[in-house]
């Protein structure tokens, strides 16, 4: 897979296959099949309960290529149009952790300039990805300015999906996952920056009731 990807050939051929699934409001039930193996945490004396287990998706390789081509576009749209709050780190584009240090740092020291007093909050919410609500995901993408067709193709690439669970030697029949976005997924991080981003654009209004990022994002 590395060696075709390296192919401009076969970048355009990707590229091509994904505006096709754009265009058609369609994404492969292919591509919605998944396994689920189910591992269970080192260094642990029993085996007694689930949270001593963790599930790993193992997801197709060429959907995620295209899911990856989405995301690409998804994410660069999204911040180029204020859409992504600059308190989500996770929402900007990073290679390593060295990137997200110095934009961290870059935030930090604008908000001092401006006499500010900045910090900064992380956390993390068990099981956030399943609990997204697939009625109001594409009701949030719609207010993004984004082409018509995109928001069709992701009220059917949210839907339909399957997977199998494999532990040891037992491999379980198809259960569907119609819930929230996939475990594993390229576009899972953008969609819930996205998701999650009138949060904090609340926020800012609550201290700017005048403020233009809430008036774009909610008053059109």
């Amino acid at each position: 897979m590395k060696s075709i990807i390296r192919s401009e050939d076969c970048i355009h051929k990707f590229i091509n296959i994904t505006n096709t699934c754009i265009n058609l409001e369609h994404w492969s039930s292919h591509f919605k099949t998944s396994t689920t193996v189910v591992i269970s945490k080192p260094n642990k004396n029993t085996f007694d309960f689930p949270k001593l287990y963790y599930p790993i998706v193992l997801l197709n390789i060429i959907g995620k290529l295209f899911e990856k081509i989405i995301g690409e576009h998804l994410q660069f749209h999204m911040i180029s149009n204020n859409f992504i709050h600059p308190s989500q780190l996770r929402g900007l584009k990073q290679r390593s952790t060295t990137d997200a240090r110095v934009t961290l740092t870059h935030i930090i020291r604008l908000g001092w300039v401006k006499n500010l007093s900045t910090s900064t909050l992380v956390f993390n919410i068990a099981q956030f990805f399943p609990s997204l609500n697939h009625q109001l995901l594409p009701l949030i993408l719609n207010k993004a300015d984004l082409d018509h067709k995109i928001s069709m193709f992701f009220k059917n690439y949210l839907v339909g999906r399957k997977t199998k669970y494999l532990w040891n030697n037992f491999i379980s029949p198809s259960f569907n996952i119609n819930i929230g976005v996939g475990q594993g997924s390229t576009l899972s991080s953008i969609l819930s920056a996205l998701y999650v981003s009138s949060i904090f654009f609340i926020r800012k209004l609550l201290k700017n009731p005048k403020n233009s990022y809430f008036h774009y994002f909610f008053c059109r």
